[in-house]
């Protein structure tokens, strides 16, 4: 390693561990190295905006230059590249069909869709769009935005009949969405396609807004509410970390 460029990102970790930042010898005294060329450091690094000096504590903290950054990172983040890993994980472990699908104008849309090594005919297919309340992913997400926004959707779009299991009743929907949030994953049985059963679990972003969900579908013969009850819990973890590659951390 580069010592300077070490000991330069060891003083940023450090003085973003506390809020009113840091005096010049306590972090000569945490790192073992002399205040001059901590000094040095963080003048070098407030030229580049990285850090900052209170004029009335003389402590330095963070500087803004962060939040420019952060924010750019931030809109580099391709949703589908970095939930890709986990969705071929899902399927080399569950061998059913997995979905990613993102929230867009009122509907579900299909963005990725692995098929899985068994056999599954499904209308799914990337670009799709499908409703939201009649899909495990697009009732996770619902569950999980505004109220307001939900009876917008509904007012708008309607809850359309597509079984005799799909949800056509707004207090029906809302307690099948309660029941979501309050479990942390949805399940759909039967309600979009006859013959299918889907599991899925929200996805967060920074800000812990939802904003797509995963699904794994399978044969309602072979999707039996002990085998969902099993692919829950992997399915809820894989939506945790990606959702944590998004800049999402769950509070306490």
């Amino acid at each position: 390693m580069i010592k300077s460029i070490d000991r330069a990102l060891t003083i940023i970790k450090l003085v973003s561990s506390r809020k009113d930042g840091f005096g010049v010898t306590e972090l000569a005294n945490k790192i073992d190295l002399n205040k001059s060329s901590v000094f040095r450091i963080l003048a070098t690094l407030m030229k580049h905006g990285f850090i900052e000096q209170d004029l009335e504590t003389k402590k330095y903290r963070l500087g803004y230059q962060y939040l420019e950054l952060s924010a750019k990172l931030l809109d580099s983040i391709d949703i589908r590249k970095e939930a890709m890993p986990f969705l071929r994980q899902l399927e080399e472990k569950t061998n059913e069909v997995i979905h990613l699908v993102i929230y867009s104008q009122k509907e579900a849309v299909y963005i990725e869709k692995l098929e899985g090594n068994e056999t599954l005919r499904m209308h799914s297919q990337v670009g799709k769009r499908v409703p939201m309340h009649c899909t495990s992913a697009g009732k996770t997400i619902l569950a999980y935005l505004p109220k307001e926004e939900v009876l917008n959707i509904i007012e708008q779009m309607g809850l359309p009949k597509h079984t005799e299991n799909t949800i056509t009743n707004k207090e029906d929907l809302f307690k099948n969405l309660a029941e979501i949030k309050n479990k942390g994953y949805g399940i759909e049985k039967e309600e979009n396609e006859i013959g299918i059963k889907c599991v899925a679990a929200p996805i967060f972003n920074h800000s812990g807004e939802v904003v797509a969900a995963i699904s794994i579908s399978g044969p309602s013969m072979r999707m039996s509410d002990a085998i969902i009850n099993t692919l829950k819990d992997e399915l809820i973890a894989v939506c945790r970390k990606v959702s944590e590659r998004l800049g999402y951390k769950k509070a306490d």
